[in-house]
């Protein structure tokens, strides 16, 4: 018998999971949505397919309930859900920071939650979605998930004391290489390229290397080293970034977002 899934919060993430489900094959018929704003209900209906609902109603008649709203509302939005959701339905969620235990605390005593830490990436399918289960979510929960979430992008499975360092590298991990980007676009112009042409070398440049990094199998150290030819350019530029503490930088960098995620996790938002 086909599960029925409700996206509540169905912003840009939401609709990303919304459209690969479908792409998956999952009917549109199957699948709620649950929105602020009757415009934005009403342009998904019209693209999908879907059928907008409350969250009231989304938490009746919904085998999977998955939570796509932002940290601070999910307070909120489980206050809604509670007193209509039995242990027997299946939560996730992809709110960063949130802990299935806070979740769990706030429904019907039992009910499975798996936690998800997706990236914006999503968006492109080529998303990475952390996952990690409750308390109360075996692994035929865990399957649930990694088949929504699988449908754009990558998925892997971590016990959930991971998800804070998961978040800072992963969910964060795309802005930091835009900002890379945007620092290597300025270099460019001060060398003298316009600005189209020093962002079409550098994009070019991060999608094969990434994609080097992928199917190669090679540690990054010796993929660096093939560029590296003795007194050259590379060379000179890595004396550089050395010099000027990037390694480090960026170390701090992942531990500040990692305690950030922490703090949301205690309601400091």
């Amino acid at each position: 018998m086909p599960q029925t899934v409700a996206v509540l919060g169905t912003g840009k993430i939401g609709e990303a999971l919304l459209s690969g489900m479908i792409r998956a094959g999952w009917r549109p018929a199957d699948l709620l949505v649950t929105t602020r704003r009757t415009e934005r209900a009403e342009k998904l209906r019209t693209r999908y397919g879907v059928k907008a609902v409350t969250n009231a109603e989304a938490a009746k008649s919904a085998d999977i309930l998955i939570l796509a709203v932002k940290p601070q509302d999910m307070s909120t939005l489980l206050s809604e859900l509670a007193p209509h959701l039995t242990a027997d339905r299946l939560v996730i969620s992809a709110a960063a920071g949130i802990t299935t235990g806070f979740i769990e605390g706030s429904l019907a005593a039992g009910t499975p939650v798996v936690r998800v830490m997706p990236n914006t990436p999503v968006l492109v399918d080529e998303g990475m979605s952390v996952i990690s289960a409750g308390s109360h979510a075996t692994g035929e929960h865990l399957d649930h998930a990694e088949s929504i979430f699988g449908g754009v992008g990558k998925t892997l499975r971590v016990p959930e004391s991971q998800q804070d360092a998961a978040t800072a590298l992963s969910g964060s991990g795309p802005a930091y290489f835009y900002f890379l980007v945007e620092a290597m676009t300025d270099a460019g112009i001060l060398l003298g390229l316009p600005r189209a042409q020093a962002h079409d070398l550098i994009v070019q440049a991060a999608i094969g290397a990434a994609v080097m990094l992928r199917d190669s199998g090679e540690h990054p150290v010796k993929l660096r080293e093939a560029v590296t030819s003795p007194a050259g350019t590379t060379i000179s530029a890595i004396r550089e970034l050395e010099n000027h503490g990037v390694r480090a930088a960026l170390i701090a960098a992942l531990e500040a977002a990692r305690d950030r995620s922490r703090e949301l996790a205690t309601g400091n938002g």
